[in-house]
C-alpha cells in the first residue's frame, strides 16, 4: 500500500524560533536567493573597487600565497590586494567563458549524483524501509537519536559521502519506527555537519586541515613539524559532548515541535513498502535482506582487497603517515558507496520481487535523478556564487581584516582562541568550504598565534569549532539545499525557514559548547593530542 505523505505540517514555532520561521519561509526560494546575493556582490565589489579598497598583505602572507597565489589575486610588487570588480572586463570574460566549468567543477555535485544513484536504487527497491522495519521493530525508540547522532559524526571519515547517505538514511530508519523522519534527519545533519569535527579518530579532514596548517607553520618555523593526530583528544571531547545536545535538543525539542508522524515509512509515496513498521516480512522480503547482506559484505570484501592486496590501490605505501596513506581509500568512499547500494539495493529488489529485469533498474537511477532536479538547480546559482565571491578578492580582503583586528585587540590567550571560533563561525555563514577558508585564514592566524605562544594544533582546533557549529544553519552551506530536498520528501513544502529554525538550537548550543570547550581547554593546558600541547615555545635565538 502507497504511504500517505501528507502528514500534518509542523505547528507555527513562537519566540525567536517563531520569527526565523517565518522570516526564512517569507523570503524567496533559494535560487533566487543566491541570484540576489550575485547581484549584491557585483554592486559591493564595484563600488569598493571605485573607492580603491586594498589591504597590504605581510611578507608572511605574501610567502605563504606564492607566486601562484599573487598571480590569481592580482597582487603586485607592493604587496597589495584590492577589491576587484566583477564588472571588470577579465571577470566578464571569466563568468562568460567559464559557466559550464564553474558548474561541473562545483564541489559537492559529483559526490550527490554518484551516491545517489545507488542509494535511489536500494531505496526504491525498498531495501532501506525493509532493513530499517526489521532493525527496529524490537529496539527501543528512545536509543534511536544517539545512535542516529554517533553513526553521524563517526560518519564524517566518510567525507561528503555522510550528508548524501547517512541523512536520508535518517529519515527512513525514524519513519520506519513511527517516529518523524525529519526529526530523524535534523539529528543526522546536526551530527554531520554541526559535529563535523567530532570523532573518536583523526581522519581525512585531519590530513586536510593540518596540511593547511604546516603551511602556515612554514611561514614562521619551516622546522616545527605539526602532529597530523594533533587533535585526537579534542575531537574526542567534542563527540563527547556533542553526543547529549543532539540527543537532547532532538527528543525534548524538535520531535515535540514535529508531532506525532502518521505518513509511513516510505517518502513521496513509493509503493512497495507497509505502513506499518511492526507488520512481519514476507518470505521474498527476508530473502533480499540476506542476499543484500551478502552483497554488501562482497563490495566491502573487494574494497579492503583493494586496500591491503598486491599493488594496494587504495593505499599510499609512499606516504609519510597512515592517514596519508589511507587518503585514496578515503576519497575511493563515494564510489564504494555507489556500487554497496547498487549491488544491495538490486540483490534485494531481486528477490523481493520490486526489481524484475533491468529496466526496472534504469527507471529507478532515472527516478533518484528526478529527485536532485531541484537540487542541480539551485547548485548551478550557488556554484556561481561562491566562484564570483573568490573572483571578487573580498574573502581574502575579509579574513585579513579580521585577523589585524584579533591581532590588535591585545586580548588574553583563550579569549583570542575564541575569538578565532566565533570569527570563523560567522565566516562560515557565507563560505561553506572548512578547506577553502582554512586556506585563506591559515597564513594569517597560524604564525600570528605562534607570536603570541598558541600552538598550531590549538590554533586549528579552535578553526574547528567554529567552522561546524554554524554549517546547520546557512543555506549558503552547499549542502543545504539538499537538507532541504530531504525533508521535503517527506512534508512537501517545507520551507528553508522551517528548516533553519530546526537546526537553529542544535547550533547555538553546539557554538556555546565548544566555546566554552576551546576556552576550558587552553585554561588548563590540557594536550590536544599526542604531543601536541596548547601553548608554543619559539625556538631560541642561535639555537
Amino acid at each position: 500500500m502507497a504511504s500517505d505523505t501528507t502528514s500534518k505540517q509542523p505547528e507555527a514555532q513562537k519566540g525567536i524560533l517563531g520569527w526565523i520561521e517565518k522570516t526564512g519561509n517569507a523570503l524567496p526560494d533559494p535560487v533566487f536567493i543566491f541570484f540576489y546575493l550575485i547581484l549584491a556582490l557585483v554592486v559591493i565589489s564595484v563600488v569598493l573597487s571605485l573607492l580603491g579598497v586594498s589591504v597590504q598583505l605581510n611578507d608572511q602572507i605574501l610567502a605563504g600565497l606564492g607566486e601562484a597565489g599573487r598571480a590569481r589575486f592580482g597582487i603586485g610588487d607592493d604587496g597589495v590586494i584590492s577589491v576587484a570588480s566583477l564588472l571588470s572586463p577579465a571577470n566578464i570574460q571569466q563568468l562568460l567563458t567559464q559557466m559550464p566549468s564553474t558548474f561541473t567543477h562545483f564541489h559537492p555535485l559529483g559526490y550527490v549524483l554518484v551516491v545517489m544513484l545507488g542509494a535511489g536504487v536500494a531505496e526504491r527497491a525498498g531495501l532501506f524501509g525493509t532493513a530499517m522495519r526489521a532493525g527496529v521493530r524490537n529496539a527501543p525508540k528512545f536509543l534511536l537519536t544517539p545512535v542516529v547522532a554517533l553513526i553521524a559524526m563517526l560518519g564524517n571519515h566518510a567525507a561528503d559521502a555522510g550528508y548524501v547517505v547517512l541523512i536520508p538514511l535518517a529519515g527512513v530508519l525514524y519513519a520506519a519506527a513511527g517516529r518523524h523522519p525529519v526529526a530523524g534527519i535534523a539529528a543526522a545533519f546536526a551530527g554531520v555537519s554541526g559535529g563535523f569535527s567530532a570523532n573518536i579518530a583523526p581522519g581525512q579532514l585531519d590530513a586536510l586541515l593540518f596540511g593547511i596548517t604546516q603551511a602556515g607553520v612554514d611561514l614562521l618555523n619551516p622546522n616545527y613539524l605539526v602532529n597530523i593526530a594533533g587533535n585526537t583528544y579534542f575531537i574526542i571531547g567534542l563527540l563527547a559532548l556533542y553526543l547529549p545536545i543532539i540527543w537532547y535538543v532532538t527528543d525534548r525539542i524538535i520531535e515535540p515541535r514535529l508531532g506525532k508522524w502518521t505518513g509511513g515509512v516510505a517518502p513521496g509515496g513509493e509503493a512497495d513498502q507497509d505502513d506499518d513498521p511492526n507488520a512481519p516480512l514476507t518470505d521474498g522480503q527476508r530473502k533480499g535482506l540476506k542476499w543484500a547482506g551478502i552483497a554488501t559484505l562482497g563490495v566491502i570484501g573487494v574494497w579492503v582487497f583493494l586496500t591491503i592486496g598486491p599493488g594496494t590501490p587504495l593505499y599510499n605505501e609512499s606516504a609519510d603517515s597512515v592517514t596519508a596513506a589511507l587518503a585514496p581509500l578515503f576519497t575511493s568512499l563515494v564510489a564504494g558507496f555507489f556500487i554497496l547500494f547498487l549491488a544491495a539495493g538490486t540483490a534485494y529488489g531481486v528477490c523481493a520481487g520490486t526489481i524484475k529485469n533491468h529496466r526496472d533498474l534504469v527507471g529507478m537511477m532515472s527516478k533518484a535523478m528526478g529527485d536532485m532536479a531541484y537540487y542541480l538547480v539551485l547548485a548551478y546559482a550557488a556554484a556561481h556564487f561562491v566562484a564570483m565571491f573568490g573572483w571578487s578578492n573580498l574573502g581574502l580582503i575579509t579574513a585579513v581584516t579580521g585577523a589585524e583586528a584579533i591581532e590588535a585587540s591585545g586580548m588574553p590567550l583563550p579569549l583570542v582562541l575564541a575569538s578565532l571560533v566565533l570569527l570563523t563561525g560567522f565566516i562560515n555563514l557565507f563560505v561553506g568550504s572548512a578547506s577553502a577558508k582554512w586556506a585563506l585564514l591559515a597564513p594569517v592566524f597560524v604564525p600570528m598565534f605562534m607570536l603570541l605562544g598558541v600552538s598550531p594544533e590549538a590554533t586549528t582546533a579552535a578553526y574547528r569549532v567554529g567552522d561546524s557549529a554554524t554549517n546547520i544553519i546557512t543555506p549558503l552551506m552547499v549542502y543545504f539545499p539538499l537538507i532541504l530536498v530531504f525533508a521535503r520528501r517527506w512534508i512537501p513544502g517545507f520551507g528553508l525557514g522551517s528548516l533553519t529554525a530546526i537546526m537553529v538550537p542544535y547550533s547555538v548550543l553546539m557554538l556555546i559548547i565548544g566555546f566554552i570547550m576551546m576556552l576550558g581547554w587552553v585554561y588548563l593546558g590540557w594536550p590536544l593530542g599526542p604531543g601536541a600541547g596548547v601553548e608554543y615555545v619559539a625556538p631560541a635565538v642561535g639555537g
